[in-house]
């Protein structure tokens, strides 16, 4: 039996049909509030709209749950790798052997992008932001590869994807290289995808680079962690621009674009400046007291979530991949490392903070991990945008797949002047 929802205002009363996802609250189909009530709804952020049907990810706050096509994230970090997840993501299932086997193949005899978009990168300025060029040369990847474009051909659509999975570390890397004046470095493909990244970040021509496991096994379940997160802001942006049929390479431009700004790609950078600001560990009590003190404008930053009320569960994974890397790395020599080992085992036993739930959240961990291995502030978000680029393609390509998709058009609850008449100049 289908089950309804009923709306009465002033002397009029509609019937909404309430949908039941798979997990999840149950969900009232506004779609024809307007056209039966002259009527619409007030939802800033859009916190309590669903905007698409989805069977991607799916994210419960409150228990700490975080699924991809229903595998826990805990497991996939454990058993899994970034590739494979991609694959998941895309398609829906787990590949089978032969099926990971082919699929990683592909995806490494793309990496390597056009020639000429070198000289692309050669046009910007060399203190440029490495996101400034990523939304640039992203973009203009429908300028070189015209034969995966048409969002009606199917074919198209798959070459993109791959094109895009496997060239957003190469474009990352490039731009690194490019914003500290070295060398561009050629993608390997006796490398995997994370320890390839790291070999076109660090390798010079003038000497050899030996890629750490452990270091490429810690940027692998960064990627993992940050493949996906369900209808954030950036994947809505990739959705809505995708709404409009434009190319896969200006959808994912818009996404990265998204995510550049502070309070959601950034937040990671944000919590290691944060880092540095607090310098020393024995400035960590003044900082713990203005953080708990509600008139001082300061917050502790990679505490706590917005989605998660209970804990990330990214957050673990991670915290195992931060204590391998600062083993082997050392902490003994970094100040603004031995600030966050400090503040962490504060967060995890003071009772202000964890009765507020403000535990150390992935971009905590996050933020540590790249600054252990050698990353600026300023190639963390970058690396938050390769690594989601699998989950942005895939809302993509679902999207377009989707026979009740329209161009998005979100209406507005206005408060501006009403209607008057325009006053000529020397009469006002």
């Amino acid at each position: 039996m289908t089950k309804t929802a009923t709306l009465t205002f002033d002397d009029k009363v509609i019937e909404l049909p309430v949908h039941s996802p798979t997990l999840g609250p149950d969900v009232l189909d506004i779609r024809k509030l307007y056209a039966q009530g002259d009527v619409f709804t007030y939802d800033p952020g859009f916190t309590s709209t669903a905007a698409c049907e989805s069977a991607i990810t799916y994210i419960d706050g409150d228990v700490g749950e975080l699924l991809h096509r229903g595998y826990p994230i805990e497991q996939l970090a454990e058993h899994s790798h970034f590739l494979e997840v991609c694959y998941l993501l895309l398609y829906g299932e787990l590949p089978s052997a032969e099926k990971l086997a082919h699929f990683e193949r592909t995806v490494t005899r793309h990496t390597m992008v056009h020639e000429q978009m070198h000289n692309f990168f050669r046009g910007f300025r060399r203190d440029a932001h490495p996101m400034a060029t990523m939304v640039g040369v992203v973009g203009a990847m429908s300028a070189f590869y015209h034969d995966s474009t048409d969002i009606n051909d199917p074919w198209q659509r798959e070459v993109a994807a791959f094109r895009l999975i496997a060239k957003l570390p190469t474009i990352a890397a490039m731009a690194y290289k490019y914003s500290v004046g070295q060398p561009f470095v050629y993608p390997k493909n006796s490398l995997d995808y994370a320890g390839n990244f790291l070999h076109m970040c660090f390798s010079v021509p003038a000497e050899e680079y030996v890629v750490n496991p452990v270091l490429a096994k810690a940027m692998d379940r960064i990627m993992m962690l940050h493949a996906d997160h369900e209808q954030n802001a950036s994947t809505s942006t990739v959705r809505l621009a995708g709404s409009s049929g434009a190319n896969p390479f200006a959808c994912i431009a818009a996404g990265i674009a998204c995510l550049w700004g502070p309070a959601h790609g950034g937040a990671n950078q944000a919590c290691l400046e944060m880092l540095r600001e607090i310098g020393t560990v024995d400035r960590i009590p003044e900082y713990i007291r203005r953080a708990k003190d509600k008139d001082d404008s300061f917050r502790l930053m990679g505490f706590g979530h917005r989605v998660y009320k209970n804990f990330d569960p990214r957050a673990k994974v991670m915290k195992e991949s931060a204590d391998e890397v600062l083993e082997l790395l050392g902490v003994h020599n970094n100040p603004t490392l031995q600030v966050a080992k400090e503040l962490e085992r504060i967060a995890l036993e003071d009772e202000y903070f964890v009765s507020k739930k403000l535990y150390p959240n992935v971009d905590f961990y996050s933020g540590i991990i790249l600054d252990a291995i050698g990353f600026p502030t300023a190639m963390f978000t970058p690396i938050f945008a390769l690594s989601r680029t699998v989950g942005w393609i895939s809302q993509w390509k679902e999207m377009i797949a989707d026979p009740t998709q329209k161009i998005g058009r979100p209406r507005q609850l206005y408060t501006g002047a009403a209607k008057r008449d325009y006053l000529a100049v020397e009469k006002r």
